[in-house]
């Protein structure tokens, strides 16, 4: 009887504390469901209160499965809020409960944290061991939801490929190329073998792989698993939150593979993408960071309250430690506030005076920069204004010149004389012109033109004006102009003229008993619209020292030598180079010393395929010129400038009267019939333009055009010479006068000239 009453005592007992025990799992299972809920919405205070409730139960009855799980949660919690030690300390725990229960689902969970909170500090090796442990667990565990009714099919193969992942960005990382590829196989085989949705992790394995692929550079195939894995991601209407960050690593990446290809369009949209998708992740992101920043503090101080609440006294000390510590705190906090607002104060004071400083250099600045401009402006009146005194009398003393060596009864004497006084006013044409040239390059004032020429003759008619310097230094210049070269283009001919008289003029100066060779090749031509030119000067005079080679470029600059004296202003040189990067080439030079130099340069140039037919119809009007004899009426005050203009125009079978002044113009036209006036703008009495606007005043048809020595460089813009119909500026090339005249005349008898009147 006694013992029965024992063993029914036992048993009340047992049942008791069983069904204590069961209640106590049923509330763990309840505050789990409750903390986990918690944890999803961001409340991570009373997630990790909850927890902790949970682990306190757990440990009190034994339950292994309790005590693995809060665990699992509480590490994630510290990991969370930057607390790596208790995180780690939190997952090592795990490892006895879950191995007491055989729980293979939390044991692979458990490596897989220290895995990844080891990542970024632990040594490889470590790393490596965790997510293989980690692996090995989840593979033991049947997928068979049968047999474990506490984790779904789907929770085991997220598991499985979350391993996966780590392991196979790990390998990437890390360089370890072999191990990754031998990853992403197994990852891919489990792939095939899962019995749920894959499209994200198949994304997420086509992202892997294409990280392995860029690190092997095969950057087009790494382009075809982004855009694939791109393909599966998008393939949801709401893309979910993990979605997203993947998405935001392969559109970066995309982006970079592209830039790799030199794709830099794709590369530009893939990172618009990138960006679009990342200010919505961002603003998440920014929200759960507040979110674990609030909780942080909330956290701490719970756990300071677990701590300390086992003795009032420890309690007490721990109080007071805090108030002296938020005294402490408040005490910097002041000092550092006054200290912040006397260097806030000194630095006002400091930018006061800054400002003041920076107002009086302003108007210093200011001050110069307008005494620059005048300075500028009189700098570009003097160099006209000069320009315009040289260049009247040199008209007069090359045109004479001319106009003597174009007789043929001249004794050799004399003509050998005159050649001579040509020789030095077209020098010092040379030098006026340089002086000009270089105030408009400083001033950026030039402009390419577009006119046809027929290149051949043009160069040869610029080699032909050095023949007096060839005799001088019994040099020889050799013409090699190939013959493939379409017989017109359309060029600047005054600029490229230019820039071959330089170079042609450095090589016949720095040359003497020798050969220079101008060679024009042909590169590459379309033969419809393009042509591709080298120019090449070359020479066996003294050569150029290679340390040089900048210098002579520069501005003033002349090459010394002894022993030697060679003439100019040191800016032919400056000015070619400026000239030909306007043609959008550039200047190139080979020179030994005492071997010679070659300096060349390439040019693209438009074929002008109505330059014959234009050719015709020159000569047309040559012939009809020649019929009809036209009347130019010429006011000009210079008398050898008269000279020049009437022989001249006498010589292309035109009448000519001159008078000296604007009144005179003006009367002439009021009493006579002129088909056109070529009007010098400095005259005394009245100059051109005065006497231009009032001929309009009473004759709007009659040609009118500017005969000058000035460089007048905005004629087509300035209204003071709206009256005009063209300039022409002494001294002048032949052609381009008659041509000019002519078109005048012609537009005239057709009755457009008034359309063409600037």
């Amino acid at each position: 009887m006694k013992t029965c009453l024992i063993t029914c005592f036992l048993a009340f007992i047992n049942v008791l504390s069983s069904q204590t025990e069961r209640h106590l799992i049923k509330q763990i299972d309840s505050i789990n469901s409750s903390a986990l809920s918690y944890y999803d919405n961001e409340q991570y205070v009373m997630s990790f209160k909850s927890f902790n409730k949970v682990k306190k139960i757990s440990d009190s009855i034994n339950d292994a499965y309790g005590k693995s799980f809060s665990n699992l949660y509480l590490g994630n919690i510290y990991q969370l809020m930057n607390e790596y030690g208790d995180a780690k300390r939190s997952y090592l725990s795990m490892l006895g409960p879950s191995n007491e229960i055989k729980d293979d689902f939390l044991l692979a969970k458990a490596y897989l944290c220290l895995a990844i909170l080891e990542k970024n500090k632990g040594d490889k090796k470590t790393v490596i061991s965790y997510l293989e442990k980690a692996h090995s667990f989840i593979s033991k565990s049947s997928f068979n939801t049968t047999n474990n009714n506490n984790y779904t099919s789907a929770q085991k193969y997220k598991l499985i490929f979350d391993i996966e992942i780590e392991l196979c960005q790990y390998h990437i990382k890390n360089s370890s190329l072999n191990e990754a590829l031998i990853s992403l196989v197994r990852f891919e085989d489990t792939l095939t073998k899962a019995t749920i949705e894959t499209s994200y992790f198949t994304s997420h394995y086509n992202y892997l792989f294409s990280l392995y692929l860029v690190k092997k550079k095969h950057y087009n195939n790494a382009n075809i698993k982004l855009n694939k894995a791109i393909f599966l991601l998008e393939q949801d209407h709401v893309i979910k939150e993990y979605h997203t960050e993947l998405l935001l690593n392969v559109y970066k990446e995309l982006s970079i593979v592209y830039d790799s290809i030199n794709d830099r369009d794709n590369a530009y949209l893939t990172l618009l993408k990138h960006n679009k998708l990342n200010e919505a992740y961002l603003n998440k992101e920014k929200h759960e960071h507040a979110a674990i920043d609030k909780s942080k503090f909330l956290i701490e101080d719970y756990k300071n309250e677990l701590e300390l609440a086992n003795t009032e006294k420890l309690l007490q000390v721990a109080s007071s430690k805090k108030i002296k510590n938020i005294n402490f705190i408040m005490a910097m906090t002041l000092l550092l506030l006054g200290i912040s607002l006397i260097t806030i104060y000194r630095s006002y004071s400091s930018k006061i005076k800054l400002t003041k400083t920076l107002e009086i250099r302003n108007e210093e600045l200011e001050l110069a920069n307008n005494e620059a401009v005048k300075s500028s402006k009189l700098k570009s009146k003097f160099i006209s204004n000069v320009t315009h005194e040289l260049r009247t009398p040199l008209y007069g003393v090359v045109g004479l010149t001319s106009l003597l060596l174009d007789n043929n009864s001249l004794k050799a004497s004399d003509s050998k004389y005159l050649k001579s006084l040509k020789y030095s006013g077209d020098y010092l044409l040379g030098l006026v012109n340089e002086v000009l040239e270089f105030s408009k390059i400083e001033s950026e004032e030039i402009e390419l033109k577009t006119v046809s020429v027929e290149l051949e003759p043009l160069i040869k008619n610029i080699i032909g004006s050095f023949e007096y310097k060839l005799k001088e230094t019994t040099n020889k210049i050799h013409l090699n102009f190939d013959k493939r070269i379409p017989k017109y283009i359309k060029c600047d001919n005054v600029r490229l003229s230019q820039v071959l008289i330089n170079l042609i003029g450095n090589s016949v100066k720095f040359t003497s008993n020798g050969n220079i060779f101008v060679n024009v090749i042909l590169k590459n031509s379309n033969l419809i619209d393009d042509v591709d030119l080298r120019f090449e000067i070359q020479d066996d005079g003294v050569g150029i020292p290679k340390d040089k080679f900048k210098a002579i470029f520069e501005n003033f600059t002349q090459l010394e030598q002894s022993n030697i004296n060679y003439k100019g202003t040191g800016l032919g040189l400056s000015i070619s180079k400026k000239i030909i990067e306007l043609f959008g080439s550039r200047i190139e030079l080979e020179s030994e010393c005492g071997f010679g130099s070659t300096f060349s340069f390439n040019v693209n140039f438009k074929i002008d395929n109505e330059g014959i037919g234009k050719e015709q119809i020159r000569k047309v009007k040559k012939k009809v010129r020649a019929l009809k004899n036209y009347k130019i009426l010429i006011a000009e005050d210079n008398k050898i400038n008269q000279i020049v203009t009437k022989s001249l125009l006498e010589k292309g079978n035109y009448s000519c009267e001159i008078v000296e002044n604007g009144e005179d113009a003006i009367d002439a036209l009021k009493n006579n019939m002129y088909d056109l006036v070529l009007m010098d703008i400095n005259m005394p009495k009245m100059d051109g333009i005065e006497a231009t606007n009032i001929i309009r005043g009473f004759d709007l048809d009659i040609p009118v055009i500017a005969l000058t020595a000035a460089d007048i460089d905005d004629f087509n813009l300035s209204d003071k010479y709206k009256g005009f119909n063209g300039i022409i500026t002494k001294p002048f090339d032949n052609y381009e006068f008659f041509q000019t005249i002519e078109t005048n005349i012609e537009l005239s008898k057709k009755g457009v000239l008034n359309q063409k009147r600037t």
